[in-house]
């Protein structure tokens, strides 16, 4: 049967799992979450926290929306204001793969390049600065806010949650990966109040804040933070995994070699899900693993052997 749409935001495929079994020999389900026009999971939050400044009336048409993001917000908000009738001005950095930045600006966003991180901050940090300059200069411009918006973690806990505790009812292990934790915070909100026997273990990377670890460099955008986000909260984690970008190198590679092209996030976090099921896992366990995006965005980097080469190595 065909499916006509008139909204690109109308298309979003919520029910597919990849049995990781094969290729990574865990049995964990992995909920693809990038078949839709955004190719990623942002696509949930940024329609929510565009929906609720609508609904209190601050964005109207042809108003202006700016946000910090290492990539895939900015393609899913690049999206959302096109289809709404919106600016959209993105605040990135070097980290930020060419393939979303071309993304962005072929749906008609501006983007903004910070080529150096803040000190004591991060790249965080100085994108954040420079949204705020921006402000200053653009007083009509609505930010967003993603690390610190509860409507990031509203649309998980109305979608993702949900969808996941309906296909398994009988689930006893959820990974996730922590960026702005806006997908680690709904699940885990959702789980904790409606199946409260479920384990939500967070996936982070090493050199990331988010949960008190020590800052380093970070050259994978997508998980791990230099700041920690205002909407995180550390009790709704019943375990958290550390990974490597090696790992995540390694694993995306592993995947890929069984047919499934998946981007350093969902890399991330199988990695740290095999890890832990290693550990804690039974035969008998449901386990649900939640994969971000695809890796077509990463052909320059996790899949370039020489860029990939040299993370490996960094990290040896």
């Amino acid at each position: 049967m065909a499916v006509i749409i008139a909204n690109p935001l109308d298309f979003n495929v919520e029910d597919l799992y990849v049995d990781l079994r094969q290729s990574v020999g865990c049995p964990i389900y992995l909920k693809c979450e990038g078949f839709n026009f955004a190719g990623s999971i942002k696509i949930k939050a940024a329609a929510e926290m565009v929906a609720v400044r609508e609904a209190r009336g601050e964005l109207r048409a042809g108003g202006t929306i700016i946000e910090s993001s290492s990539g895939n917000m900015g393609v899913a908000l690049s999206i959302v204001a096109a289809s709404r009738g919106y600016r959209f001005v993105c605040v990135t950095d070097v980290r930020c793969t060419l393939a979303a930045r071309k993304t962005m600006e072929a749906l008609g966003s501006e983007v903004h390049v910070v080529g150096e991180p803040d000190a004591h901050s991060g790249y965080l940090g100085a994108r954040l600065a420079y949204v705020r300059k921006l402000r200053e200069a653009n007083a009509g411009y609505i930010w967003l806010n993603q690390y610190a918006n509860e409507a990031n973690w509203r649309g998980h806990y109305r979608t993702t949650g949900p969808e996941i505790a309906k296909v398994f009812p009988e689930l006893d292990v959820l990974f996730i990966g922590a960026g702005t934790t806006g997908t680690l915070i709904g699940c885990a909100r959702y789980f904790r109040e409606n199946h409260p026997g479920v384990t939500v273990v967070a996936i982070d990377t090493v050199g990331s804040v988010t949960f008190g670890g020590r800052p380093g460099q970070r050259m994978i955008p997508g998980l791990g933070t230099s700041v920690r986000p205002p909407i995180f909260d550390a009790s709704l984690a019943d375990d958290v995994v550390y990974v490597k970008e090696a790992e995540t190198i390694r694993m995306c590679h592993r995947i890929a070699r069984s047919g499934y092209l998946f981007g350093g996030s969902t890399g991330t976090v199988v990695s740290g899900a095999a890890s832990w099921m290693a550990t804690h896992g039974r035969d008998d366990m449901t386990a649900v693993a939640i994969s971000p995006d695809f890796g077509g965005n990463y052909l320059d980097t996790v899949y370039n052997e020489e860029w990939a080469s040299r993370v490996v190595n960094a990290d040896a």
